[in-house]
This record gives C-alpha cells, structure tokens and sequence, in this order.
C-alpha cells in the first residue's frame, strides 16, 4: 500500500483526555514541534515529534518526545461514532516521505499492540505488574516494605495539579540525587519548570515516601496513557537510600493499579539484566518489548551525513557521539 506523509505545524495528537503522552502539559514540557501524519488508503497515523537542525547541515530530523508517546490512528467522527477505518499497519517503506523535508525520523512507540506501523524494532524489556495475573513480590521486597512501614514509612499518592510547592521539591531534589548518583546526562536533569508542567497535565499523580519526620524520601511520577500506569520519572533521596524507600513507592504503585484494573508499566533497565532492571523485576509478573522505528526519510543526504560514521546499533548514526 502506497502512503504519503506530511509534517503539520501544530499539535493535532494533542488532547485533554487520560493519554498523557499525548497531553498538551506533556508535548508543551518536551519541546514539541510538530505532528508527523502518514496517510495511506482510508488510513492516517499521527505522531508528536521534535524536528531539529542537524548541525554542520542546512537538513533536519525529528525525534518522539522522551517517554512512550507513539503513533496513534486519525479516527474521524460521526455523532458520537467512530468511523470506521483500515487498521492494517502501514510499512515505512511504502510511504513517499519527501514533503517532511525530513533526513530521518526516530519513533518511540507506545506500549499498546498491535502497532499501526510495521517493522518496528525492540528497542528495551519493560517489567510489568499486570492485575490480570497473579501478583508477584519477592520475599525480601516484602520484608524491606513492611520494616520501613514499622519505622514510621508513609505513602501518600497525590494528583499532580493538586500536588503543592513543597511536595514538588522533595521530589525534585530526591530525582537530581538520583540522576547524580547514576552520572546521569545533562538532558535528565529536567528541572523544576519542567515538573511543573507534566504535574498539570489530569493524567499524572506524584508518589511520595515519606522518612520518618516527614521529608521526602523517594518519590516516583506516575502517569496514564494508552491503557496503562507508568512509572514514568523517580528518585531517592541519599540520605535514607539504606532503607531503599522506593520498594514502598513501587508497591503503593502496584497496588493503585490494581484498583485501576491497569497494568503497570515499571520501565526496564540501562542495560538488560542489570541492578535497575532487577529492582523492577521484584515488581513485575511479566515482560514485554518495547519497540522504536528507525527511519531513513532521505537516503541521499542520510548517507552524505553519516559518510565515515561507525553507526553500530546508534540511530542516527551522523549523532552518534564521538
């Protein structure tokens, strides 16, 4: 099936509704630029992306805003009923992709199945706490749980618009300790503007594991979008990481979902089987790819740019760094 498709100058994936990564506090906070829309027959697919310059270059890409933002179906309505339409997935290689002006596009899809766009690669393993199954903890988890909750360890899950000033910061300061600790990037350090922003959008709570006292020890953003909970951005304090608070967080996470009949996407590590992932795992009572598409709009200037580049599994490979 042949397809076309286009980038528009505004948000058209934008909405008020329970899909976070589509919410307009969530594209605001990443920067979004554009929608990408692919049409092919009756079909349309729309996706939020970050179109940049490519330095060196007079060309440019795009890239998902960070998180599971995805490509989702254009679905037009008659009164109150959708219209139905084609939900084939459509190859990237069918589409005609020279009116985006684009050098390549880098897709981070949801985790919802099947997915509208064919060939999509695994990028990650994500564990997930699904309440359709059997619950999971591990004993050890369950000791550390119950021992911070006999040690004066409280919970609390509050609605991100109506989470207050002093809530946020101990969240904030207890994520950059986090970031630090990992060496993390200069682009995981968010900042405050930008918790302020994602804690507006309806579909975004904050978790927060209170220390004896009352100061904030681990905190977790939790977020709804496309039929699940995700444990979307968290940290602990380094002051009560002995007590590792944030098993309390994850199960209250668990637990709420549960209530919620959805499951809970806990992430997946750094790298497959490592400590990150192993905390997840303590959690989660199954797994499940996580997939990106990794296209090249332009093959001329794609090739010119990455001319001498070792890509290895780095896309694009004219960023790779060094």
């Amino acid at each position: 099936m042949s397809a076309t498709a286009e980038l528009l100058a505004d948000r058209g994936v934008a909405a008020e509704g329970e899909d976070f990564f589509r919410s307009h506090p969530f594209l605001d906070a990443e920067g979004v630029t554009h929608t990408l829309r692919i049409e092919a027959g009756d079909a349309a697919l729309l996706a939020p992306l970050i179109v940049r310059e490519i330095p060196g270059s007079d060309a440019r890409d795009a890239i998902s805003p960070y998180g599971y933002p995805g490509i989702v179906r254009e679905v037009d309505f008659v009164g109150d009923r959708a219209r139905s339409k084609s939900t084939a997935a459509i190859d990237p290689v069918q589409v005609d992709w020279s009116a985006t002006g684009l050098a390549s596009v880098f897709l981070r899809h949801t985790l919802a199945e099947p997915l509208p766009l064919a060939g999509a690669a695994e990028r990650n393993v994500v564990q997930i706490a699904d309440p359709a199954l059997p619950a999971k903890s591990r004993g050890s988890d369950r000791n550390r749980i119950n021992k911070n909750r006999r040690a004066g360890y409280e919970v609390e899950i509050v609605a991100g618009r109506e989470s207050s000033a002093e809530q946020r910061a101990g969240f904030l300061a207890a994520y950059e300790q986090t970031m630090r600790r990992a060496g993390a990037a200069d682009r995981y350090f968010f900042g405050a503007a930008y918790f302020d922003r994602i804690l507006a959008s309806p579909a975004a709570w904050l978790a927060l594991a209170h220390a004896p006292g009352g100061a904030v020890a681990a905190a977790s953003i939790a977020v709804r979008s496309d039929g699940f909970l995700h444990y979307y951005l968290s940290g602990s304090a380094d002051a009560w990481l002995r007590d590792s608070p944030m098993k309390n967080v994850a199960a209250a996470l668990v637990e709420l979902a549960r209530e919620w009949g959805l499951p809970l996407n806990l992430g997946g590590g750094i790298s497959r089987g490592d400590a990150l992932e192993e905390f997840k795992r303590g959690f989660a009572n199954r797994e499940q790819a996580w997939k990106v598409s990794e296209i090249v709009c332009d093959r001329t200037a794609y090739d010119r740019l990455s001319a001498g580049r070792e890509s290895g599994d780095f896309f694009p490979a004219y960023r790779r760094p060094g």
